[in-house]
C-alpha cells in the first residue's frame, strides 16, 4: 500500500526537490549576463562595469579589441555573435558599423530623452555617451594664439613648415575633415587639405600624444590632438610633462564660426544580440549621471547629457567654448568622400 503524504511534507519535498534542480542547473542559466564587445580601453572604465553589476546583478563579459578588430569580429560571427553591446570610439566608424547593419534599434525613452538628437542616429540604433575637442596645440614661444585660431588657418601660407599631424586616414582625421567638408564643400575642403600637406613640418606619425609632445620639444609648432590626451598631461605627476604642459598652448578652433569639431565615443545593442532586456540597461546606465560622471572624471571626456556634472579640475581649467553642432551621423557620412580627397592631395 502506499503511503500519502501529509502537506506539509509534500510542501518540503517540493522544496527539496527544486533545490536538487537549481543546483544541478548550468551556473549560467541561473544569472543574467551582458557580453560587450569594446573598443574603449581605459582602465578607469572598470568602474563603469563593476558599478552596473552592483547596481543590476547583471554580469558582464567582455572582449576588448581595437575597433577595426572588433567590427570584423562582429562581421565573420554574423548571427552566432554572442555580442550583445558594442562599443566604439569615433564618428567615423560608428557610421559605418550602423551602414552595415551591425546595430539593432533600441526604443527607450530614457536614451531619447537624455542624448541630445545630434549625438544619436536618427533611427536610434547608436548613441554617444561621452565626447572629445579636436583642438589645436602650439608653442606659446613662437606662435600667437591668433595665427592659430580657426582649423582654415592650420592651412595659411605664414604656417608653412610648422604643423605636425598623425595620419590623415586615422578616424579621427577622418571625423575632423568630414566636418569640414560637410561645412565648406569639396573645393574648399581640398585646397584647404592641400594646404595641410604644404604646412607639414614631417610626415604625419604617431598618435595625439606625440604630436603634443613634438611642439613641446620643437620639432613643429602648431598640431592637432583630441583634449583627453592634452589633459592626461595635465594631470601626469611626471616632472617632464608638467614643463612640457607650461610649454604648449591650447586653442579651441573656430570660435566665432562654426565652433570647435566634436567626437564621440558611442555605444549600441548588437543586431543579434541574445540577451536584449540587459543590453537596454546597460545602454540605459551609460546614460545616468553616475556613468555621466565616469566618462568625465576618469577618462577626461565630456558628459553628452544635458545637466550632467564632472568633479574634473584639469578638464575644467580649459574652460568653456563654441562647440560644433553638426549631426555626428552626418560627420561620419561624410567620412569616406573626406578619405578620397586626401588620396587626391596626397596627405598619408
Amino acid at each position: 500500500m502506499t503511503a500519502k503524504l501529509s502537506l506539509p511534507r509534500r510542501a518540503l519535498l517540493s522544496a527539496a526537490l527544486a533545490t536538487v534542480l537549481a543546483a544541478a542547473l548550468p551556473a549560467q542559466a541561473q544569472e543574467r549576463v551582458l557580453n560587450l564587445y569594446s573598443a574603449r580601453h581605459y582602465q578607469t572604465d572598470e568602474a563603469l562595469y563593476s558599478n552596473f553589476t552592483k547596481a543590476t546583478g547583471i554580469k558582464i563579459n567582455r572582449i576588448e579589441l581595437g575597433d577595426e578588430p572588433l567590427l570584423e569580429r562582429l562581421r565573420t560571427e554574423g548571427a552566432a555573435s554572442p555580442a550583445d553591446v558594442v562599443l566604439l570610439v569615433d564618428a567615423a566608424r560608428i557610421w559605418r558599423a550602423q551602414q552595415e547593419g551591425l546595430f539593432a534599434p533600441v526604443q527607450s525613452r530614457i536614451l531619447t530623452e537624455r542624448i541630445p538628437a545630434d549625438l544619436r542616429a536618427p533611427d536610434n540604433t547608436w548613441f554617444a555617451f561621452s565626447s572629445r575637442a579636436r583642438v589645436i596645440v602650439y608653442d606659446k614661444s613662437k606662435v600667437k594664439p591668433a595665427e592659430v585660431d580657426t582649423y582654415e588657418k592650420l592651412a595659411a601660407p605664414g604656417n608653412k613648415g610648422k604643423l605636425c599631424i598623425r595620419s590623415g586616414s586615422h578616424p579621427y582625421n577622418l571625423s575632423l575633415f568630414g566636418s569640414v567638408l560637410e561645412r565648406s564643400g569639396e573645393a574648399a575642403t581640398t585646397t584647404w587639405l592641400k594646404g595641410l600637406v604644404d604646412n607639414m613640418a614631417r610626415d604625419p606619425k604617431g598618435g595625439d600624444t606625440d604630436q603634443i609632445r613634438a611642439v613641446a620639444s620643437g620639432e613643429c609648432q602648431i598640431a592637432v590632438t583630441n583634449t583627453y590626451y592634452f589633459v592626461r598631461l595635465m594631470k601626469s605627476s611626471r616632472p617632464e610633462d608638467k614643463e612640457l604642459v607650461q610649454k604648449v598652448g591650447l586653442i579651441f578652433p573656430n570660435q566665432a564660426t562654426s565652433g570647435t569639431h566634436m567626437n564621440i565615443s558611442g555605444g549600441a545593442m548588437a543586431r543579434n544580440a541574445k540577451n536584449r532586456a540587459e543590453a537596454q540597461a546597460f545602454l540605459e546606465y551609460l546614460a545616468s549621471d553616475e556613468a555621466q560622471a565616469y566618462f568625465a572624471n576618469g577618462n577626461n571626456e565630456w558628459p553628452v547629457v544635458n545637466g550632467a556634472r564632472a568633479a574634473n579640475p584639469e578638464l575644467t581649467a580649459l574652460g568653456d567654448f563654441k562647440r560644433e553642432r553638426l549631426s555626428i551621423a552626418t560627420i561620419g557620412r561624410q567620412a569616406a568622400a573626406a578619405q578620397r580627397l586626401l588620396d587626391r592631395v596626397g596627405f598619408r
